[in-house]
């Protein structure tokens, strides 16, 4: 991904609301599939941190989008910005 892609994509991210929290279980396998599943219908997805999890959010935002073959868009606090591409279903078109 390239950065002015990147960027695009954190433009876009501005105005979405957190869909997924992750709580002090951290990363468990049914929030894992929950937000894998999200991304039937999402190209874009704003995960919040709480303040109960101990997990480092940087550390969060690379294990989910390695679980779920998504890609960090950006870490910026408590709040993770992931992006996966739909084949089929294509919302966003990505600046070249």
């Amino acid at each position: 991904m390239t950065s002015k892609q990147r960027s695009y994509l954190k433009s876009l991210a501005n105005n979405l609301d957190p869909v997924f929290q992750v709580g002090k279980s951290s990363l468990t396998p049914e929030f894992t599939a929950a937000v894998s599943e999200a991304f039937n219908t999402r190209e874009l997805l704003k995960i919040a941190v709480l303040k109960n999890c101990m997990d480092d959010p940087k550390e969060i935002a690379e294990m989910l989008a390695g679980r779920t073959r998504s890609q960090v868009v950006q870490v910026i606090g408590r709040k993770i910005i992931l992006y996966k591409e739909n084949k089929e279903n294509k919302k966003i078109i990505l600046p070249q």
